[in-house]
């Protein structure tokens, strides 16, 4: 993490979304990106497939697009999400690859959830089969694109890996939509479009930033993924434990009375809001619902084996 970023308090990362319609060639798009990225960020979003698909002849990793901005991640040392229209030996895909701070390809994720008419382009594009969650140097992030957002499983399986944040690129918006799995599993989403617009949502499921343009869309946020989401099951006293023993080092940031949830904060450089509470004792809201799940499940299988045994003669 670069180096200023050890006098701020919490684990801040510096996001920049680019939204923008297709039609742009590369060097605009590097032209843009390289304006922004000298301005001081950690991760650099585009939208989806932005050079175009229909009539786009697909590139491998090592082609110009991925090149142009593996040179750019590397001169501003940011991580850049770009999806492209990707071949990988004889199979079409539409991805998303992130590039970290020296330009190294960290991963490509697949589109799980292709749009119909991705199967009517020539070569067709494939199915994605994995929904991976990279290790960055300031968190966890989770990658999914456009029609992904219609389907659980795929925002499910980033939680079940620990994403913090994820970056979803998209030819058009869908809003609430993505609303529903920030407040389902607790993680940052932010959004790069071809409708020229981005939407980042908070770890409660807020929305913390609309903002669209014209013909290019630029929207800076920080977001600090130190910041820790308890639900008040089982967490209060310890909380106030917490909160007492330790009160010029983390802070309630929010209680959220309906929905029984709060937020803690760092105060301080140096200190953790969330490694705090876990020393405490207080579990994550993603956590506790994954514990619940697993337990009361188990239970049901036992209560299933319970009755099959009553039905043995």
């Amino acid at each position: 993490m670069p180096e200023e970023k050890h006098s701020q308090a919490g684990r801040p990362v510096r996001v920049a979304s680019i939204s923008f319609a297709n039609g742009k060639t590369l060097a605009e798009i590097a032209g843009v990106l390289d304006w922004v990225a000298a301005a001081g960020v950690d991760l650099i979003a585009l939208p989806e497939t932005w050079l175009g698909q229909n009539d786009h002849i697909p590139e491998s990793l090592d082609g110009p697009t991925i090149m142009t901005m593996a040179a750019l991640a590397k001169e501003h040392r940011t991580y850049i999400v770009c999806p492209i229209d990707r071949q990988d030996g004889a199979r079409r895909l539409n991805s998303s690859v992130l590039l970290d701070r020296n330009g190294a390809v960290v991963g490509a994720y697949d589109k799980v959830y292709p749009y119909w008419s991705e199967f009517d382009v020539t070569p067709s594009v494939k199915v994605g089969e994995e929904a991976p969650v990279y290790q960055t140097d300031f968190g966890r992030v989770g990658l999914a694109i456009c029609f992904d957002v219609n389907f659980p499983e795929v925002w499910k399986r980033l939680a079940d890996q620990g994403a913090e944040l994820v970056v979803w690129s998209s030819a058009y918006s869908a809003g609430t939509s993505l609303q529903a799995h920030a407040i389902n599993h607790h993680y940052y989403i932010v959004t790069s479009t071809q409708e020229v617009d981005c939407i980042a949502y908070d770890i409660n499921g807020q929305e913390i930033l609309y903002e669209k343009g014209d013909d290019t869309n630029v929207s800076r946020l920080t977001l600090d993924l130190d910041r820790g989401i308890y639900h008040e099951n089982f967490n209060i006293d310890k909380r106030d434990r917490l909160l007492a023993e330790r009160g010029d080092d983390v802070a309630q940031e929010q209680w959220m009375r309906r929905e029984q949830w709060f937020v803690l904060k760092a105060l301080r450089p140096g200190v953790s809001a969330r490694a705090l509470a876990r020393e405490y004792g207080l579990e994550e809201l993603r956590d506790y619902l994954d514990r619940s799940r697993r337990d009361i499940d188990r239970m049901r299988g036992w209560a299933f084996a319970e009755k099959a045994l009553e039905r043995i003669p």
